[in-house]
């Protein structure tokens, strides 16, 4: 009796066999004409289009040495993996360490083989490597058209709003919505599938009441009763919910046991008021293999850098990443050990995130390293992408209601050549409903000193660049420039038992209250795009909030909207308004 739980880190195992062997003969390995090679990526942290490469041979996955690897036997992977090519490849085991065989070695590829078993190498599991040396590939995010085996397993779980891996709220795919779980009945049996599915291990926690902040859309399951043995939430019983049994603020969560990593003890805070500040100091070794405390550069340190060093600590959520830390300094660590570093913000420690190879940093002084400020909870803006489908209309406003708008250069360029006060501009407008699911109030990191009054609003903004408004062609271009509006933000409306603290009015504080949401109607001034240049075409709308991460939140994966839109050159149409990932590439 009893099971096992295969450890296999999240959405990491997915596999992919060589689609090129349907109607071609191979002639060089016998086994490949009775059974295609599997191939998957593997390893942690890593997207779906990279990672550790692992081969099914003789009933068992094993990986494949770095020696005499080249960017030739990456192409071959990639494309038996379902992606055109391949970007890159990486050595000394960049994703983690496999397990089991070494299955190849001294790999030689010309580039134009069908799988990689047709490529000169060793022989199957001849090898002189540890795993240390585990060769991976990252491939161009782009499929082979009616390529049939996908190596992405599409999970319908997810964990959404924790500030460590392997905790946060649960959600699940349906009709492809993302949806929650309401948590009566909710326990560490039912827990404990979530978390086995992801690939973690049993649950530690089974939180209750929104603990991991709030979710959006509906509310797909109640009274979930797992048996703690199911593959997956879905194979358990569940009563479907209604509005009247469940709402938003019984959202489910879940904290799952993962293995330790003592990722906390290569860093650590100096100098704050509390544990939760501080200068970071990274402990290195130096090529003797002494180790020694050292800092990071300030320079290029923001949001997600922070968000990995606070995760990295073990201490939640970052409140704010500091370029400069002299009121922090009581330490007698002086040297520079890291620069450079840039991280998605996904990152666990900041050894993955990209840093420069060698220590390069214009200002060396200690004073101006790196510093966070960790927080146990953080903000979450939403936008509520089916209102904006809703409110979206044309108009074709004169010149003269104009003025106010053109100072704060809510217009494109080409209205400062218009014939003013005579004529039009052509606006897409609509409605921008902004909702802080998250644990913490969304406060603008300005003090009020610096805030400017906007005559044309009648109020003071606190945020210079909240939102990016842009029209896209359906490869990312800008056909619209769109612009970067800033905001006052205010509880314009709040769910019931909340009630709303801040106002733009007479000076107030501005802010935006957990549970609550700012509305900017589509009747304000630069609440539109601005499409008098567009010509009729398919395009993309998209709505960037917080872009430059200026304020912290526990989840920047769905801070964009982004519409499908079709415009004749008289109506618009949206449709399939989604929340998403911001593009890879702000421009601050």
């Amino acid at each position: 009796g009893g099971f096992h739980i295969l450890w296999n880190w999240p959405q990491t195992m997915q596999s992919a066999s060589d689609s090129f062997w349907k109607g071609s003969t191979p002639s060089t390995s016998p086994q490949a004409q009775t059974e295609r090679l599997k191939v998957r990526l593997a390893g942690y942290p890593r997207k779906h289009n990279e990672g550790r490469v692992e081969l099914f041979y003789k009933g068992e996955w094993g990986t494949i040495c770095d020696d005499d690897f080249s960017l030739s036997n990456a192409n071959v992977l990639c494309r038996q993996l379902g992606f055109v090519s391949a970007t890159g490849w990486t050595h000394s085991a960049k994703y983690g360490k496999g397990q089991g065989k070494i299955w190849l070695d001294n790999v030689l590829c010309n580039g134009g083989e069908k799988s990689i078993e047709l490529c000169k190498s060793r022989g199957w599991g001849n090898s002189d490597c540890t795993h240390d040396e585990d060769a991976g590939v990252v491939c161009k995010d782009e499929r082979i058209p009616g390529f049939v085996d996908s190596n992405v397993i599409d999970s319908n779980v997810r964990l959404k709003g924790g500030a460590r891996l392997g905790e946060g709220r649960v959600e699940v795919l349906k009709d492809s919505e993302w949806g929650t779980v309401c948590d009566d009945r909710w326990n560490l049996q039912s827990a404990s599938v979530v978390c086995r599915e992801l690939g973690f291990g049993s649950a530690k926690e089974a939180l209750t009441g929104g603990r991991m902040g709030q979710g959006m859309g509906p509310i797909y399951m109640n009274e979930v009763k797992c048996v703690g043995l199911e593959k997956s939430i879905w194979n358990c019983p569940f009563k479907n919910t209604t509005s009247e049994d469940c709402q938003h603020m019984e959202d489910a969560a879940v904290r799952c046991n993962i293995p330790y990593m003592g990722l906390e003890n290569t860093i650590r805070l100096t100098g704050g008021r509390t544990r939760y500040e501080g200068r970071v100091e990274l402990l290195s070794s130096d090529s003797n293999g002494t180790q020694s405390w050292g800092l990071i550069c300030g320079e290029s340190w923001s949001t997600p850098e922070a968000m990995v060093a606070c995760r990295q600590l073990g201490l939640g959520y970052a409140n704010q990443g500091l370029q400069e830390t002299w009121y922090w300094d009581s330490s007698n660590v002086t040297e520079m050990v890291m620069s450079g570093v840039k991280c998605t913000g996904n990152e666990m420690s900041l050894s993955q995130c990209q840093h420069h190879k060698t220590v390069n940093c214009q200002k060396a002084a200690a004073k101006f390293s790196a510093g966070v400020i960790c927080s146990e909870t953080a903000s979450d803006l939403v936008l509520n992408a089916s209102l904006v489908q809703e409110t979206v209309y044309i108009e074709d406003r004169p010149l003269h209601m104009l003025y106010c708008a053109a100072e704060e250069d809510c217009l494109s360029k080409s209205a400062a050549k218009a014939n003013w006060p005579y004529g039009h501009r052509r606006l897409l407008r609509f409605s921008s409903q902004i909702h802080n699911i998250g644990r913490a109030d969304f406060k603008p990191k300005a003090g009020r000193h610096s805030w400017v009054w906007h005559a044309c609003h009648g109020h003071y903004h606190s945020m210079n660049i909240f939102t990016h408004y842009d029209l896209l062609n359906a490869n990312g271009t800008k056909v619209a420039e769109g612009h970067k509006a800033s905001f006052c933000l205010e509880d314009t409306d709040c769910q019931e038992s909340v009630s709303k603290r801040y106002e733009c009015a007479n000076f107030g504080d501005q802010g935006i209250t957990v549970g609550c949401w700012d509305l900017y109607r589509h009747d304000i001034d630069c609440q539109w795009i601005d499409i008098t240049d567009v010509k009729p075409g398919n395009y993309i709308m998209q709505v960037v909030i917080n872009p430059n991460f200026e304020v912290a939140e526990s989840d920047f994966t769905n801070n964009a909207m982004k519409c499908n839109c079709k415009y004749d050159g008289h109506r618009i149409w949206l449709h399939n308004c989604h929340v998403g990932k911001p593009p890879k590439t702000l421009t601050l």
